[in-house]
């Protein structure tokens, strides 16, 4: 991962919705220091403890928003729960209030619409599955932007990106960044480092990856039978030279969408150490979970890279809007 030189945090960022700190990660990268976090899996708990020596707070729905600390940036992954437009309608019609705060109650999202609208940091940044922008038939997202950008004021931009180029993974997610003023901000164009799967694999892998006989013959009666019934669904043993299907949080169940090919034996499941490659994690990030709870960790997490370069672009913003020239940006080596 790329280090950040400087010798204090230009701004501060809570990071919400943390899982085991990918997006913290990204932004300590650029000079942020993270002031709170909160995160309800026990797992992840004890994973983002194990690398920032910090235990994040628990559920965000039980804590006052006065409690959480002024910063500059709001992170947050947040899950995709539908919002009731039907509700809405029935209020209407019933003559019953049916605001903002009445349309996204109940939903995780409400979460960061009041803290946001609270503590007002100068920007934010939300990671979300591609899909977002097609829910419900665009609707989820529609509230969400009218949401940030209407209700709350927040210059909004969306962009999705996949970072088959920065790791060999084709993973494509929404990211919607936010300022609290009209800002040129733009996403980055991600380089390509034409990243290769085996480049990231390990030398020794234990025989417990190793799908036994009677799961790799199930897989592949699966696909069978999936593909006489013209269907895509089935295994995908990976190309070592390209890119792996998207790693997902069921990977824990058979490692089906992503398994690597063994010269002369069954094909095997990534371990939980390349799985962080594939996120972009470093090899010292620790890993003191089950195999079980990592793969559900990685799977649910960002790529660390891709988030790093949308933070260094969002750091360029925040500094121009302080009138600070270009030599006064926080340095990125490789």
């Amino acid at each position: 991962m790329r280090q950040m030189q400087t010798e204090r945090p230009d701004f501060t960022f809570i990071d919400l919705f943390a899982g085991i700190g990918g997006m913290r990660l990204a932004f300590e990268a650029v000079g942020g220091r993270c002031v709170f976090s909160s995160e309800w899996d026990k797992n992840a708990q004890l994973t983002y403890y194990a690398n920032f020596a910090e235990m994040p707070h628990g559920d965000i729905r039980r804590i006052a928003a006065d409690k959480i600390p002024p910063h500059d940036v709001l992170l947050a992954g947040f899950p995709c729960q539908s919002f009731s437009i039907a509700g809405v309608s029935k209020k209407k019609s019933l003559g019953r209030p049916h605001g903002f705060q009445d349309r996204t109650q109940g939903t995780l999202f409400f979460e960061i619409k009041r803290i946001l609208a609270d503590r007002k940091p100068r920007a934010f940044l939300l990671e979300n599955v591609k899909n977002l922008k097609s829910h419900d038939r665009g609707r989820t997202y529609d509230l969400i932007y009218e949401t940030l950008a209407d209700d709350l004021g927040y210059d909004v931009h969306t962009e999705i990106l996949d970072a088959r180029t920065l790791v060999p993974q084709h993973r494509e997610r929404v990211f919607i960044a936010g300022f609290d003023k009209p800002t040129p901000f733009e996403f980055p164009r991600l380089e390509d480092r034409k990243p290769r799967l085996q480049d990231i694999l390990e030398k020794n892998v234990h025989k417990k990856y190793t799908l036994s006989d009677h799961l790799w013959k199930y897989l592949q009666e699966y696909a069978e039978k999936h593909r006489a019934l013209g269907n895509g669904f089935g295994y995908s043993v990976a190309e070592l030279n390209g890119v792996t299907r998207t790693l997902s949080a069921r990977y824990y169940k058979d490692g089906s969408e992503i398994l690597i090919p063994q010269r002369g034996r069954n094909p095997r499941r990534l371990t939980p150490r390349e799985c962080a490659r594939l996120m972009g994690f470093p090899d010292g990030f620790k890993i003191p979970v089950s195999d079980t709870q990592a793969y559900k960790q990685f799977g649910n997490s960002v790529v660390v890279p891709v988030v790093e370069r949308i933070a260094s672009e969002m750091v360029k913003c925040l500094f121009a809007q302080r009138g600070l020239g270009q030599s006064q940006l926080p340095v990125l080596t490789s």
